[in-house]
């Protein structure tokens, strides 16, 4: 077994993707300026978020996104031990790495953190609301933003006679600019309360772990399940709308075919146009959802890919015609919640350190749903919008030469954009040849090339020195980075024969046929009864659990998206195995222990 992992800089380039560094803003590279650091630290491939090669704008997300968390950590809250998280791009691939505070200004931070965080621990729910209303004038503002081409002539009352001094030339880059300030300020958003939220909840784990020391981590985490959030609303507004067409006698149509067979049906009665204006009131916002993680632009989204809910409705609507409940075992999870409560709290040796328990339990309860209802209000819708505008804009320098396909534009580096609009604008102004035709489409033809052949390579998990052990709660509770399974990394291999370890990430034993899934396209491949095996699992797949029995990922930790929605709709998971869909096949017939966290081949 080795004692490190590899270092960044012996990582091979994959034959044909030669030149991939320039497809990323330099300070995310890792350098020779910082070898010594680069080299000697732990690096760990971040499969939950980036699982998949990035295109140069959507490391955009990427780098707003690490970059917020971290300057909440060290410079707006002082979390005390924290420094944020490093991130670095290697093969288009992103890595991450905690940085810890200095020792020396622990107590400091303590301070200002009390402060801060207490602040918000106070005003919760006041705070709460008005980041709602932020983020949805912040949605209205993207919604605002357009990109409509050049006119051959400015209009004389609106721009000349109006004084306004400013015409269609200056407002095209504006949006543009404004389009990714924004970005940035709903990223800067997005921190506002999530580091809060899994402050609290590692404050009170921490008071568990100190009060019972051999309590399982899945216990803590099923004490806070049970939670109403908006993270789920699309997936409810599904079986809403399965439930009117099976009470409403529309159910039928949905056998007719595609989609647009289905709509004209519907639209041949009363009952069948009722449900599709009621499909239209869900949809905005609800079905902004992305099939995948949201941060790639080549993922589908729901409202645009109206494939993908109307296949849902129509699996939730055979499951009502067989006569199943669609409910989540809301009742059976906060029985099972209350009772561990309870069992625990009976344990502590006195009232004060019950009120304390409760206290704590009762805070991790308040900011828990902000933990997943941020991924629908960011992730997802905003992210949604912003696609479909950077579409747009695509769009626009298709009609002017520069690319061949709207999707072209995510293959330059966001600041590049901004010099092919400038490119667009001269040559409108002057007016003369633009130099974009004849400068992007090779280039966009050869980031295409490269970005191809960096799919076909397999990131290697880790780069650098392990630590000895891995403490920080937040690599083990969110992306499921343990001592275990770095070692296991390190060995090259799964552990014990026909046996996977994980994240003991929600409670149960099945045994069942696995159906290895890869991307969301392979969705409909699930059938009734099976056992999902998949690299990490959305959101928006919360539909197809209904079907399943289980779930198993290579990556994700106990508070990972995964483990928290099978937690809520009951199913025994297993996250973080690391090896999983390399080493299990459709159709293997498997165990999986999601209380204990192994997953065993039979």
């Amino acid at each position: 077994m080795a004692d490190r992992f590899p270092s960044p800089f012996e990582i091979e380039t994959p034959e044909g993707a030669e030149g991939w560094q320039e497809m990323y803003v330099y300070s995310s590279l890792f350098s020779e300026g910082r070898r010594e650091f680069d080299d000697n630290t732990f690096w760990f491939q971040d499969g939950v978020h980036w699982p998949k090669v990035l295109t140069p704008w959507d490391a955009t997300f990427f780098e707003f996104g690490i970059a917020s968390l971290s300057q909440y950590n060290t410079r707006h809250l002082q979390v005390p031990p924290a420094n944020g998280i490093a991130f670095r791009i290697l093969n288009g691939y992103g890595y991450l790495t905690p940085m810890p505070a200095d020792p020396a200004t622990i107590e400091e931070r303590v301070a200002n953190f009390l402060d801060r965080a207490g602040f918000y621990f106070m005003n919760w729910n006041d705070l709460y609301d008005k980041w709602m209303l932020k983020m949805r004038d912040l949605v209205a503002e993207l919604e605002a933003v357009s990109f409509d081409p050049l006119p051959d002539i400015e209009d004389a009352d609106e721009v000349v006679k109006s004084g306004a001094g400013l015409g269609s030339g200056y407002r095209i880059q504006e949006s543009y600019r404004n389009l990714v300030n924004l970005g940035l300020k709903l990223w800067n958003y997005h921190f506002e309360f999530l580091n809060l939220g899994y402050a609290a909840y590692l404050d009170f784990f921490g008071f568990c772990k100190e009060a019972w020391p051999n309590i399982p981590d899945l216990a803590i985490a099923k004490m806070v399940a049970g939670v109403e959030v908006d993270l789920f609303r699309p997936d409810e507004e599904l079986k809403r709308l399965a439930r009117m067409a099976v009470e409403t006698g529309i159910a039928d149509a949905f056998s007719a075919g595609d989609v647009e067979a289905t709509c004209q049906v519907l639209k041949s009665s009363d009952a069948g146009n009722a449900w599709i204006s009621s499909f239209q009131e869900s949809a905005e916002p609800w079905f902004n959802f992305s099939t995948g993680s949201g941060f790639y632009h080549s993922d589908k989204i729901w409202i645009e890919n109206v494939e993908v809910p109307f296949e849902f409705i129509g699996n939730y609507i055979g499951m009502l015609q067989k006569g199943e409940d669609l409910a989540r075992p809301m009742e059976a999870i906060r029985a099972e919640r209350d009772r561990i409560v309870n069992e625990y709290a009976d344990l502590l040796p006195s009232d004060a350190d019950r009120e304390a328990f409760q206290g704590k339990l009762g805070l991790a309860r308040v900011v828990f749903p902000y933990v997943e209802n941020h991924n629908f209000y960011v992730e997802h819708w905003s992210h949604s919008v912003i696609w479909r505008k950077m579409r747009q804009l695509g769009e626009l320098f298709v009609k002017e030469g520069f690319f061949t396909e709207a999707n072209d534009i995510f293959y330059l580096k966001r600041t590049e954009v901004e010099d092919a609009l400038w490119d667009y604008y001269v040559s409108w102004a002057t007016p003369e040849q633009a130099a974009g035709p004849g400068y992007w489409p090779p280039i966009v033809k050869r980031r295409r090339e490269i970005c191809a052949a960096l799919s076909a390579w397999k990131p290697t998990p880790a780069l650098g020195v392990p630590p000895e052990v891995i403490t920080e709660p937040f690599t083990v509770m969110l992306w499921g980075i343990t001592s275990e399974s770095t070692k296991a990394w390190l060995g090259g291999g799964a552990g014990d024969e026909g046996q996977l370890k994980g994240m003991a990430a929600s409670p149960g034993v099945v045994e069942g046929v696995a159906r290895v899934i890869f991307n969301p396209d392979q969705i409909s491949e699930v059938q009734e009864g099976e056992i999902l095996v998949a690299p990490l699992t959305a959101p928006s797949w919360a539909p197809i659990f209904g079907k399943i029995q289980a779930t198993v990922t290579d990556t994700g930790g106990m508070m990972s998206h995964a483990a928290i929605v099978c937690r809520e709709y009951g199913l025994p998971a297993v996250t973080g195995t690391g090896f999983a869909t390399a080493t299990i096949q459709t159709g293997d017939r498997i165990r999986v222990d999601g209380t204990n966290g192994v997953v065993t081949k039979l």
